[in-house]
């Protein structure tokens, strides 16, 4: 519970993280979809850029891929911070579950089979991100994993300095506490 609860569980998954490559994983999920009333998700974005920091720690980033499963991405933002901060893959199940629905039941603008709108859906992301990426000068996906070119806004420092490498937050804002 709280920001204790939420600090045991960022480094119960840190830890498991490193354990599973120390026994040869080279791809790590961290999903949030088995959430239920009695377990509260882990923030993708705090999971991951998280997870990501404390393996470059311990000089075990190099070993595995980390994908994040999560239905918290839903926008090309979501897809850029994720991205921006260490995540190899995104499989955001809750917006593909969504798209699903919406073709199923004829509800978008235009009838489309449920794989061509997430079809759609995918190429609008990957369109989206090449113009995030082009609008700061970068022009590849390589370029732009993991480079942190964001400043935070409404984080703590000290939530910045531990989980998100260290990313500028003039401003200060939100400690772990508040997120959990």
């Amino acid at each position: 519970e709280g920001k204790k609860g939420l600090e045991e569980a960022l480094v119960s998954v840190f830890l498991r993280g490193e354990g599973h490559i120390e026994r040869g994983a080279n791809l790590l999920i961290l999903t949030d979809r088995h959430v239920d009333r009695n377990q509260a998700p882990i923030p993708s974005l705090l999971a991951g850029a998280g997870l990501h920091h404390h393996l470059i720690q311990k000089g075990l980033r190099n070993l595995a891929g980390i994908i994040v499963e999560t239905g918290e991405a839903r926008e090309v933002f979501h897809f850029a911070l994720l991205v921006g901060f260490g995540a190899d893959a995104i499989c955001p199940y809750l917006a593909f579950l969504t798209v699903r629905e919406l073709a199923e039941s004829n509800s978008l603008d235009k009838p489309r089979k449920p794989e061509e709108a997430m079809d759609a859906y995918i190429t609008a992301i990957k369109k989206g991100l090449l113009k995030t990426f082009s609008r700061m000068g970068i022009s590849t996906l390589h370029s732009f994993f993991a480079s942190q070119i964001f400043e935070a806004v409404g984080l703590s420092r000290e939530v910045c300095r531990n989980y998100f490498g260290g990313v500028v937050s003039r401003l200060g804002g939100i400690t772990l506490l508040e997120i959990a």
